[in-house]
């Protein structure tokens, strides 16, 4: 239960939605009796689909006829394949993609209007609010790969992962003002992930971003050629992939825990998690290796 450890070892409180996870994924609605992908609302149709091989998972949003909208069964299916054996040793780094020429318009508004009543929509929210959430708690990197337009939730995806490389043709904005519905959910993404008056810009208005201004921004993580998009995302992920997971899953908890903490609790905080990886087995191996002069053998 490395997510859980995570917390424990930097002192903090476990979300109540993460126990309810462990202790019984099917009650909590996480994932589904099926594979990876069955999270679907219709027999046959499969709005995601996974592949995994050599510590890399690749989730693909596979509903390119809707433009990847995130329908309340989208987003089930993406929380259950982000889920999936997630403690295993053998999965090291997860990428999120999207098939056709946009990455994901966003909340499926023909689930917002009134005759789904504020139930239905509330489960909607807190489903994507959870699904991001889990994106940063969850024990290892997560990478989005952009390739066309992320507008709305499809950006606030976007701007939850750890990493995100895009094509130059990709863009991104929170339009929802032009529609009467305030990105407000997109907006706690964003306001963590870029300047504050780029966010109020982008929400306000609801105008798009270049790739490049994202980059500019640091929505992003890098802006490459389309063909080479993939390699590069691969690139990273292969790295991810080729180090140890307990020290890269206790530094990225570490990372966000101290990110919002005043200067002395910060350093406080990451040096007893200095203290804690010097203490892993995988810490001292490397530390070994380093002054043996050899490369490590890590034991994850």
């Amino acid at each position: 239960m490395a997510a859980v450890a995570g917390f424990r070892a930097l002192g903090s409180k476990v979300p109540d939605w993460i126990w309810r996870v462990l202790r019984d994924p099917l009650a909590a609605g996480f994932c589904s009796r099926g594979p990876p992908g069955a999270g679907q609302s219709e027999p046959g149709q499969r709005l995601t689909s996974v592949r995994q091989q050599d510590g890399i998972r690749n989730i693909v949003l596979s509903n390119p006829k809707r433009k990847n909208v995130l329908s309340l069964a989208m987003l089930k299916s993406l929380r259950s394949d982000i889920l999936h054996e997630a403690e295993s040793k053998d999965l090291k780094v997860i990428i999120i993609s999207a098939e056709g020429t946009v990455f994901s318009s966003g909340h499926d508004l023909k689930e917002l209007t009134g005759e789904r009543g504020p139930e239905y929509h509330t489960e909607v929210f807190q489903t994507c609010s959870e699904v991001m959430m889990l994106i940063q708690n969850h024990p290892v990197p997560v990478i989005a790969m952009v390739n066309g337009l992320a507008t709305a939730a499809g950006c606030q995806l976007v701007a939850s992962c750890d990493i995100a490389v895009a094509s130059e043709k990709s863009s991104f904005a929170t339009p929802g003002v032009n529609i009467g519905l305030f990105c407000s959910t997109p907006g706690v993404a964003l306001a963590r992930a870029i300047p504050r008056k780029v966010a109020l810009k982008m929400l306000f208005t609801g105008d798009p971003i270049s790739a490049q201004e994202a980059l500019l921004h640091g929505l992003l993580s890098r802006v490459v050629p389309e063909e080479q998009l993939e390699e590069e995302t691969m690139r990273i992920a292969r790295k991810i992939a080729s180090l140890s997971r307990p020290v890269v899953s206790l530094g990225k908890a570490a990372f966000y825990k101290q990110v919002h903490q005043d200067l002395r609790t910060a350093y406080h905080l990451t040096s007893q998690t200095m203290v804690d990886s010097a203490a892993l087995q995988d810490g001292q191996e490397g530390i070994k290796a380093f002054i043996q002069k050899r490369k490590p053998v890590w034991s994850q």
